[in-house]
């Protein structure tokens, strides 16, 4: 279907004028789904105040000029052209407002692309908004969590977390936000963040930490995060967060009736054996395990 055919079958079926068959089959078309959102939201902008007294003096003014007659069928399709471009109005407005959302929910990693083809790996108990609509325009992400990012070669654009901002420029990095800690790692390229209006340039192999008010730089050797191999790496981290992390990873709830261990842990765990997980965690923090289920597991002091 060309673009005036298109058109021509847009206005007739906003003007309700379709056949069934031709109704059925404009809803099998691949643009249906985005026009009927659009037309729902169209059918809630509310009209502005009905002012009966100056509708009756327009009408008696009008009254005393010539009558123009407009013949039937251009009225019909001066109906069909005003409903047609009030309806581009918002779908233009849509196109610079609606937000898109890609969620990674608890136990599962989600893959997607940007309109720039840039890839994103979202970890597990993450989720990133954009417009997508309007991505030339407005190349900002906003993050909760993890994610992996493989940017378009020549290809910018900034990643807002709670934590602070990161610009980049053709290049593979890894953010994690979570409660208070900041992680940047740069595998190719180099990235610029801000925290705290604190502004900090790292390059391939470098990664930074900000946990509260401290922060530290190291160099790295591995090529793309660990966690897309099924492997949870952790540097200096509380008994807390590897275990906010383990129930991210393996989607159940860890009930911890121990008394307080402020020791920090780094180290690796598996993020496909719970069990081996669990196990490292209890013998290096002292733990048993108390019950084992796949929804709930409680550890325990020994």
């Amino acid at each position: 279907m060309n673009t005036m055919e298109e058109n021509y079958e847009l206005a007739k079926w906003l003007a309700g004028e379709m056949s069934e068959a031709e109704l059925r089959a404009f809803q099998s078309t691949p643009e249906y789904t985005t026009y009927a959102k659009i037309a729902d939201y169209s059918s809630q902008l509310k009209a502005p105040d009905f002012d009966s007294d100056l509708l009756y003096q327009n009408t008696m003014a009008n009254a005393k000029k010539a009558p123009k007659v407009i013949p039937f069928y251009q009225s019909k399709w001066l109906k069909i052209a005003a409903i047609f471009v009030v309806f581009l109005s918002l779908t233009l407005f849509l196109r610079t407002t609606v937000t898109s959302t890609e969620v990674a929910e608890n136990g599962k990693q989600t893959r997607f692309s940007l309109p720039d083809e840039s890839r994103i790996v979202l970890n597990s108990g993450s989720e990133i908004q954009y417009k997508k609509w309007d991505w030339d325009n407005n190349r900002k992400l906003h993050l909760e969590g993890e994610a992996y990012f493989k940017v378009a070669h020549g290809k910018k654009f900034e990643v807002n977390t709670p934590l602070g901002t990161v610009t980049v420029l053709g290049t593979q990095f890894n953010v994690k936000a979570r409660e208070n800690r900041f992680d940047v790692t740069c595998y190719e390229g180099r990235v610029k963040i801000v925290h705290n209006h604190q502004e900090v340039i790292i390059t391939k192999g470098t990664s930074v930490t900000f946990d509260a008010d401290t922060f530290e730089k190291q160099s790295i050797e591995n090529t793309k995060p660990e966690w897309t191999n099924s492997q949870i790496v952790f540097k200096k981290e509380s008994l807390k967060h590897i275990l906010d992390e383990l129930q991210r990873q393996y989607n159940c709830e860890i009930v911890l009736n121990a008394k307080e261990n402020l020791q920090l842990f780094s180290g690796t765990l598996p993020a496909n054996d719970i069990k081996t997980a669990l196990k490292i965690v209890s013998s290096t923090y002292h733990l048993k395990i108390s019950k084992f289920e796949t929804a709930k597991v409680i550890l325990e002091d020994f």
